[in-house]
């Protein structure tokens, strides 16, 4: 008797655990597109069922990445509205309204690190630590310029100022990206020597056009939600000179 209990305890904990797994389900176009609203980047598993390849994989990674909400939809009919005819793996931003598949037909080796990576490599958001790692998806993304944060983590205006420039980042997702760099980072002294900065001139905000590899410096000051405003502005009208470039 007490054998058959542990047994039957042992069974529970393990379907338990199973259940705490899962991935929630979404079974229409409008579950999906709330999910996607949901959270600044969300993963989604389009696959057939818990059975399919990908999914195990796609569960792990998750659980590495719990920054990231992650669901599963298996209705095809809805795959169609994202383009997808096949099984697949998808990554969705807000920062760029941007769509990031992995198609499982073509992906003969997943694994659940590779899709952490792949997950951390586009995990942008409306603003994003520069970093290694952050830096592919920053630069891979179709939107080339770039609104920077420079200041030293550990300042007393470092906390606010992230937070006040990622308030302002979602009146221009599809224009620029907004990225945060750690000027306390030994890493991170190339790019401020590339816009002339060292870490004592921190904080300051700087912008980066991808496309024409331009740059410009907020002229020192309040780093205010309305100037910065107007900086971006600035920019998108054409009206920042050559000489503003540091």
């Amino acid at each position: 008797m007490p054998g058959t209990l542990f047994l039957c305890l042992l069974v529970s904990s393990v379907i338990a655990a199973e259940k705490d797994s899962a991935l929630p389900g979404l079974n229409n176009t409008k579950d999906v597109e709330a999910f996607i609203d949901s959270a600044e980047v969300v993963v989604i598993g389009f696959l057939e069922g818990e059975e399919s390849y990908g999914y195990k994989e796609l569960v792990e990674a998750v659980k590495q990445v719990s920054s990231v909400p992650a669901a599963i939809c298996s209705v095809k009919e809805v795959w169609a509205e994202y383009n997808l005819s096949s099984d697949a793996i998808t990554l969705f931003r807000k920062a760029d309204n941007h769509q990031e598949n992995i198609d499982l037909s073509e992906a003969k080796d997943l694994k659940a690190d590779g899709l952490v990576n792949f997950i951390s490599v586009n995990e942008i958001r409306y603003i994003t630590e520069y970093s290694q790692v952050t830096a592919v998806g920053l630069f891979n993304s179709e939107v080339k310029t770039h609104l920077l944060l420079l200041a030293n983590r550990g300042s007393k205006d470092f906390v606010e100022l992230k937070e006040r420039l990622g308030a302002l980042a979602p009146e221009y997702t599809g224009k620029f990206l907004f990225v945060l760099l750690n000027g306390a980072l030994k890493s991170n002294l190339k790019p401020l020597e590339y816009f002339g900065l060292k870490p004592k001139d921190l904080p300051r905000v700087g912008i980066y056009d991808g496309n024409s590899d331009t740059k410009w410096l907020l002229p020192e000051g309040e780093i205010s939600t309305e100037r910065v405003r107007e900086f971006c502005e600035s920019f998108l009208r054409g009206e920042l000179k050559v000489s503003s470039c540091y």
